[in-house]
C-alpha cells in the first residue's frame, strides 16, 4: 500500500514531506492535546465529572453549544443565499467588490473592535437596539440573542467563500441543456444546483459552527458575561484561570473538546457520505 501510494505521489520526497508533516502536526496539534489530557487527568475520573456537571459549567456549555448551533444554521441558510446573489445576479464590478470587501470584513477586524461595534450597536441607546427595543421591545445586548448576533457576524464569511467558487464553477450547458429538455427553474435547481452544492454547503456550516464555538472576543462584548445567563464556556474557562483553578479550567476545557471534536466528526462523516451519494448519482445518470 505505501509503495503504491509513494508511485502515484505528486510530492517528491516522500519521506521527508511525511516526516515534515508528522513532526508539524505533533508539535503544533497532538502535544498541547496531549497536554491538556494529561493535566485533566490530575483529578481522577470522580473529581472530572464533579467539575463538569457543576451548574454553572453546564448552563456555560448549553448556551455555547446551542448559540454556536443556531448561528451556524442562520449563516447556512443567508450565507448561501448571499453566495447566490453574488455569484448568480449581474451587479456592476465596483458594487461586487464592494460587497465582497463587506463580507471579508469580520475575518480582517480584531475581535475587540468587532465585539465594541456591535455592543455600540446593539444596546438600548445603539441605532439598531433602540428601534428593536422600541418597535418590538426586543432586547439584544447582554442577552443569549446577543450572542448569537456576534457569532453570526464572525461566522457568514466561512460559508460565502465556501459554497460561492461551488456555485460558480457550475457548467452553463448543464442547465441550458436541462431548459431545452423540458425542466423548469425548479427542477433544474433541486436536480442539478442542490446536489452539485450541498457538500460545500455542509462544509460552510462546519466551519461557521466551529468558529462561534471558539470565538471569545467579540461575544464578551455583547454578552454581558452574567454567570448562568450570558456566560459562555471559553469565558468560563479564563475566569477559573483568573482565579488560579487551574484543574477546574482543564476540566471545562478537555470537555468542550471532546464534544467539539465528536460534533466536527459527526458532520464530517455526513458530508463525506453526501459526497459520495452525490458522485455516485452523478455516475448512474
Amino acid at each position: 500500500m505505501v509503495k503504491k501510494f509513494k508511485e502515484f505521489s505528486a510530492i517528491p520526497g516522500f519521506s521527508l514531506t511525511l516526516g515534515i508533516s508528522l513532526m508539524y502536526l505533533c508539535l503544533l496539534v497532538f502535544l498541547p492535546l496531549a497536554a491538556l489530557t494529561i493535566k485533566a487527568s490530575e483529578i481522577g475520573i470522580d473529581g472530572f465529572i464533579q467539575e463538569v456537571l457543576d451548574a454553572r459549567v453546564l448552563t456555560s456549555f448549553k448556551l455555547t453549544f446551542g448559540c454556536s448551533l443556531l448561528a451556524a444554521i442562520i449563516n447556512t441558510i443567508f450565507g448561501t443565499i448571499v453566495a447566490w446573489f453574488l455569484v448568480r445576479i449581474r451587479i456592476p464590478l465596483l458594487i461586487k467588490k464592494f460587497l465582497d470587501s463587506i463580507i471579508d470584513l469580520p475575518l480582517a477586524l480584531p475581535t475587540a473592535v468587532s465585539g465594541m461595534a456591535l455592543t455600540t450597536l446593539y444596546t438600548e441607546s445603539g441605532w439598531i437596539g433602540k428601534f428593536l427595543k422600541d418597535t418590538f421591545n426586543m432586547k439584544v445586548a447582554f442577552t443569549p440573542l446577543g450572542i448569537v448576533v456576534a457569532m453570526i457576524f464572525i461566522g457568514i464569511p466561512f460559508v460565502v467563500r465556501t459554497v460561492g467558487p461551488v456555485l460558480s464553477s457550475i457548467e452553463d450547458e448543464l442547465e441550458e441543456a436541462a431548459l431545452s429538455l423540458g425542466a423548469n427553474r425548479w427542477q433544474i435547481f433541486i436536480k442539478i444546483i442542490a446536489p452539485t452544492i450541498f457538500p460545500s454547503v455542509i462544509t460552510g456550516f462546519t466551519l461557521a459552527f466551529a468558529r462561534a464555538l471558539g470565538e471569545y472576543g467579540t461575544v464578551i462584548f455583547i454578552a454581558g458575561n452574567m454567570p448562568m445567563k450570558t456566560e459562555i464556556a471559553a469565558l468560563l474557562i479564563y475566569t477559573k484561570l483568573e482565579q488560579f483553578n487551574f484543574v477546574s479550567a482543564t476540566a471545562i476545557a478537555m470537555t468542550m473538546l471532546l464534544f467539539s471534536f465528536i460534533l466536527l466528526l459527526i458532520i464530517n462523516l455526513f458530508q463525506s457520505w453526501v459526497s459520495k451519494r452525490a458522485m455516485g448519482t452523478q455516475g448512474d445518470s
